[in-house]
């Protein structure tokens, strides 16, 4: 996706609650933030991939804080949130252990995202009521299908606290499906994005093969990931990609592989461009080889 107007606002907010958490000093945060204004100001034009120049705009925040994960104590909130409703998710799943409402778990995790949602946002509330929202535009049966006919999956992780959910879902598509499961996590902090670590303790590599997209991209930034991840986009039977800086880079590329989107369109921009309200959940087969 490319920039719009929109992604202006945002932007600046990003930046201004990274700011905070990186310094606490009043004097060098406005400094910071003059920087990234002009950083913007030059940066900020037509046709810009968005999820890069939110990248670069973190890095530049980072290099200039010099914190190198301002997003922290977000992650850990993240991460709390999702250990306050896991046992509740598992309840829904014992009560309708179908495909589908695993997927829809997965998605609705999506939720706990500090980067696109204000820091007040009440996370739980939010999944609680978007469980029982269906999917908009819901190819879940493709998935399942398509899951059928493979045996390499890359799975795309989002953020930190949404990979317990994902957890789930990647459990029940390696029992139920018996293919060789790759997860791509970040090389290093990003927003709340989840880490190699975060995956490591949840024991998610007797799942699933742990890598790194060789970056700390806002999603994936074809410019900046790893040799390693760029031929399993190009290899895999099926990509499962969740949230919306993923959805972000790889519509920007060009890719044989079938791709399958799970999100919840928390901005108006994607919102707009995936062809759904604001707020809704999404599961969406998207090609991408005539990018």
């Amino acid at each position: 996706m490319k920039v719009n107007y929109e992604c202006a606002p945002c932007m600046m907010r990003q930046a201004s609650e990274a700011i905070e958490h990186a310094l606490d000093d009043e004097d060098k945060r406005m400094q910071v933030t003059l920087k990234i204004l002009e950083y913007l100001n030059e940066n900020f034009k037509e046709n810009v991939r968005s999820n890069k120049l939110g990248t670069d705009m973190h890095h530049e925040i980072m290099k200039l804080t010099d914190n190198n994960d301002p997003y922290k104590v977000l992650r850990e909130m993240g991460n709390n949130v999702a250990e306050k409703l896991i046992l509740s998710m598992k309840k829904v799943l014992d009560d309708d252990p179908s495909f589908a409402n695993y997927v829809q778990i997965a998605v609705v995790g999506n939720i706990i995202d500090f980067g696109a949602l204000t820091q007040d946002t009440d996370m739980e509330a939010m999944i609680k009521q978007q469980l029982t929202q269906p999917p908009v535009i819901n190819d879940i049966d493709k998935l399942d299908e398509a899951l059928r006919n493979s045996q390499n999956i890359l799975y795309l992780a989002d953020n930190g606290g949404e990979i317990v959910f994902d957890k789930l879902l990647i459990e029940k598509i390696k029992q139920d499906y018996d293919v060789n499961i790759t997860l791509a996590l970040k090389e290093n902090p990003i927003l709340n994005d989840a880490l190699l670590p975060d995956a490591q303790k949840l024991e998610l590599d007797k799942y699933a093969k742990l890598i790194t997209t060789g970056a700390a991209s806002v999603g994936v930034v074809e410019d900046y990931i790893s040799d390693e991840l760029k031929e399993l986009i190009d290899t895999s039977d099926i990509i499962i990609s969740k949230g919306m800086g993923n959805y972000e880079g790889l519509t920007e590329m060009n890719i044989k592989t079938p791709v399958y989107f799970l999100l919840n369109t928390k901005c108006q921009v994607i919102s707009d461009d995936v062809g759904v309200p604001l707020k809704s959940n999404v599961v969406i087969k998207r090609d991408l080889s005539d990018n």
